[in-house]
């Protein structure tokens, strides 16, 4: 049996000929990968009595996909509060994601209701140009809020996974 000389050097620093792996190949491998992920944390509450939509100054985040093909999951947590009736919902620049609703709405009947309020959507911008998300909220009657009371964090995260 005749034996090979394996050149151990080129085992660990050499290359692969480009030949030997498709590009498609190499493109399919970051298919479903997290690729980058961006996060804004905010404790300033802010309140609206708005019966329209109010962007939040405090919970909103950008980022710039990779490429036109990316999915981003976009994640808001927040205490919230509200005298009466209020909704939350997701803006990609001035776009509702809810379309011409909200994601989360709070019926308070009349008293004060406080909770942990949490959206998650995945998005398909199909851009590559950096993307701006926003939480909006209104207050149907009476006052909503989000951050009540400054004490409690809210955040938002945006995660770029490959598409």
């Amino acid at each position: 049996m005749a034996l090979s000389k394996i050149d151990a050097v080129n085992f660990l620093t050499g290359t692969i000929p480009s030949g030997n792996i498709a590009t498609s190949s190499l493109a399919a491998a970051a298919t479903g990968k997290v690729l980058q992920v961006v996060s804004v944390t905010n404790t300033t509450q802010q309140t609206t009595t708005s019966s329209s939509l109010v962007a939040s100054t405090g919970l909103t985040a950008s980022i710039t996909p990779s490429s036109t093909s990316s999915k981003i999951l976009i994640s808001v947590m927040s205490n919230v509060r509200s005298s009466a009736d209020a909704a939350y919902t997701l803006y990609r620049g001035s776009t509702n994601l809810a379309g011409s609703g909200s994601f989360v709405q709070i019926y308070a009947g009349g008293s004060d209701t406080r909770q942990l309020m949490t959206i998650n959507y995945l998005d398909a911008p199909s851009t590559s140009s950096s993307t701006a998300y926003t939480l909006y909220f209104l207050a149907g009657s009476g006052t909503a809020y989000i951050n009540q009371e400054g004490s409690k964090q809210g955040q938002i995260i945006l995660t770029e996974i490959g598409g």
